[in-house]
């Protein structure tokens, strides 16, 4: 069982990162520090932590601005707050912005994973009470098809400039590891959902048009699966494989709940209508068909059952149960909502995404 003190985490105003820090800090066996480093791009929300700052700050909690290409920065950090263990969340993640802009995603995740890697080397030296976890992702597979898991040895195929990025900061780590000995686990997820999530992501996009009364535009056919896991899920997940998971390792956080595109966004039509006291059918119109995405995979599916016979994680919340959760929080705060349209990602998904 590790003890684990001094915690940089990586990408923590984001949406997993945001939701795993409110975890780590309601955790009573957590009594270390978090350290979060975060450039506060497009995607980086401080305010997902305004609570977490005036509970916690100046004691238990530190932000620092930080990108995760910049070497003497990371080096800096992990000096000054005596880091042991790190989470590495930061990556620019949505493949639709991968499409357009390939170059972000490649300094991101793989020269960032890589800065981050050289630092714990040089200052971790022979350490073995450390630990070097990186946050990755099922698409490195690839698509499946209308039968099978992905597991932990299924071989990389990534499909989009976001996914070859994630598999080759995936291959980076697990060198470190062989190559200099830094003790490192990965992590490989299905699609999270819940609350905090940007809304250029499929759940919220799809609660948002919904209260507004917008089209909800669906990829293609709608028939792609994808296995979605509630973002809790995936923290207590994390937390257990920061504590006991082995050295080398990799683990597969599945929400074992698969769902066709199309078949989500009319239980959300049918969620929706009972929130705001309407027919199905009056959102079910909504529903667009639009040209499908480049290299679209067709079916992901996570065998998570490595992770929970060796360290006795399982899924608490139901799908259902996680949904009227997201819903309820995004109705609840909107304000937070249009903070975020009021950007960047305002311009650019009306440029990009709604108008295919």
């Amino acid at each position: 069982m590790r003890t684990l003190s001094n915690l940089l985490i990586t990408g923590g105003a984001g949406f997993i990162g945001s939701n795993f820090i409110h975890y780590l800090l309601s955790n009573s066996e957590f009594n270390g520090r978090v350290i979060n480093a975060d450039k506060l791009t497009y995607a980086g929300n401080p305010d997902n932590l305004t609570d977490i700052d005036k509970r916690f700050g100046a004691s238990r909690y530190f932000f620092e601005k930080v990108d995760i290409c910049d070497f003497e920065a990371i080096e800096t950090l992990f000096q000054t707050y005596s880091i042991d263990t790190v989470v590495h969340f930061a990556a620019e993640s949505h493949v639709d912005r991968s499409i357009f802009g390939p170059k972000d995603f490649i300094q991101t995740n793989i020269v960032g994973t890589f800065s981050l890697l050289e630092t714990a080397r040089l200052l971790w030296q022979d350490r073995q009470d450390v630990l070097f976890h990186h946050v990755s992702t099922d698409e490195v597979f690839g698509s499946l098809g209308s039968s099978g898991l992905f597991t932990e040895t299924t071989p990389y195929r990534p499909t989009s400039p976001y996914s070859a990025s994630k598999a080759s900061s995936d291959h980076l780590v697990r060198a470190y590891h062989h190559t200099y000995g830094v003790p490192v686990t990965i992590s490989n997820c299905s699609n999270n959902f819940g609350p905090r999530q940007f809304p250029e992501k499929m759940i919220p996009l799809m609660i948002l048009n919904l209260l507004e009364e917008k089209p909800l535009p669906v990829y293609g056919d709608g028939k792609n699966v994808r296995d979605w896991l509630y973002v809790d899920d995936h923290s207590s997940a994390l937390w257990l494989i920061l504590r006991q998971g082995r050295n080398g390792e990799t683990y597969n956080i599945g929400g074992e709940n698969e769902w066709q595109n199309i078949e989500l966004v009319h239980l959300l039509c049918d969620k929706m209508a009972k929130a705001q006291s309407k027919n199905k059918s009056y959102y079910e119109k909504l529903i667009t068909f639009v040209k499908d995405r480049p290299g679209h995979d067709r079916r992901y599916a996570i065998d998570c059952s490595k992770i929970k016979k060796e360290l006795g994680w399982k899924q608490q919340h139901g799908f259902s149960e996680g949904l009227d959760a997201t819903i309820l929080w995004y109705r609840n705060n909107l304000d937070w909502v249009e903070k975020i349209r009021s950007g960047e990602y305002k311009n650019w998904i009306a440029r990009n995404y709604l108008k295919r």
